[in-house]
């Protein structure tokens, strides 16, 4: 199987970051120092997944949330210490260590998980060292932040590796952990076979000539000959295979499409 185009995918994210429903932050930061002034965090309740408390991370015009929920402990233990400090009141301070670095934050609760404050960032050097030894090497060191909000891992990385998908360089690596491609998801992908009818079913939807990434790509999120007619309805007509893909990953779907078009004044 050819590796598949993870860094596609994160194009389209930016591309879509004013009007899908959530996006995973990327960071646009600056050096040390200067972007710490621009990175806060609120906190609100009933907010996140299954009506959970919820917390913003916001960065310059980037922002991610994060669901505190039962399951937290599990996927991101490194946020447990948050979680915990965020269900009191008045001034709180709070750290989450990851290998990419430490965030740092502060501020006031007006009560359990209702409050804001400021935070910064200091990257972690043994993990710039193991990312450059790998060619992933990040153009800023703020853009380490990224790899926290997603959990972007030399684990992940090497993984990848094993499986035949290397990423080419850290926004693969922050577009695989963003979409959730494990190693694991590789190789049960590796198990399935393509069927005729799907790709017949694209070219009617189309898309007259795929290549190989292009359909395994499609395959691997779901994107049927359906989902591209339903965003061509929606007024998005001239959307490459990969912005296709981009989108399926978001989570945008038809009705959202056709309400965001028109937002927009149907200029898409």
């Amino acid at each position: 199987m050819k590796t598949l185009n993870f860094a596609s995918s994160l194009a389209v994210l930016s591309v879509l970051a004013c009007t899908t429903p959530s996006q995973p932050a990327t960071a646009a930061a600056q050096e040390s120092g200067a972007e710490n002034g621009d990175m806060r965090w609120s906190v609100e309740p009933d907010g996140g997944k299954d009506r959970a408390p919820k917390l913003r991370l916001s960065h310059r015009r980037t922002t991610s949330d994060l669901s505190l929920d039962a399951d937290l402990g599990v996927k991101r233990p490194e946020f447990g210490a948050a979680q915990s400090a965020l269900g009191g009141s008045g001034p709180v301070r709070f750290s989450v260590r990851h290998e990419s670095g430490t965030l740092e934050c502060s501020g006031t609760l007006a009560q359990s998980y209702d409050g804001e404050g400021r935070c910064s960032f200091t990257p972690d050097a043994a993990f710039e060292r193991a990312l450059a030894s790998r060619g992933l090497a990040p153009d800023k060191r703020g853009d380490l932040f990224a790899m926290l909000i997603v959990d972007a891992t030399i684990e992940l990385a090497d993984g990848l590796t094993a499986e035949g998908v290397k990423p080419g360089d850290w926004d693969d690596l922050v577009a695989a952990a963003a979409l959730e491609v494990t190693p694991a998801f590789v190789r049960g992908f590796k198990g399935t076979s393509l069927q005729l009818s799907d790709v017949r079913d694209l070219n009617a939807a189309g898309f007259a000539k795929l290549g190989i990434d292009d359909v395994t790509g499609m395959k691997a999120l779901g994107v049927t000959g359906d989902y591209v007619r339903e965003l061509r309805t929606a007024g998005y007509d001239k959307l490459s295979a990969e912005d296709v893909i981009g989108m399926k990953a978001m989570g945008v779907t038809g009705d959202y499409a056709r309400r965001m078009n028109g937002a927009a004044g149907g200029t898409r």
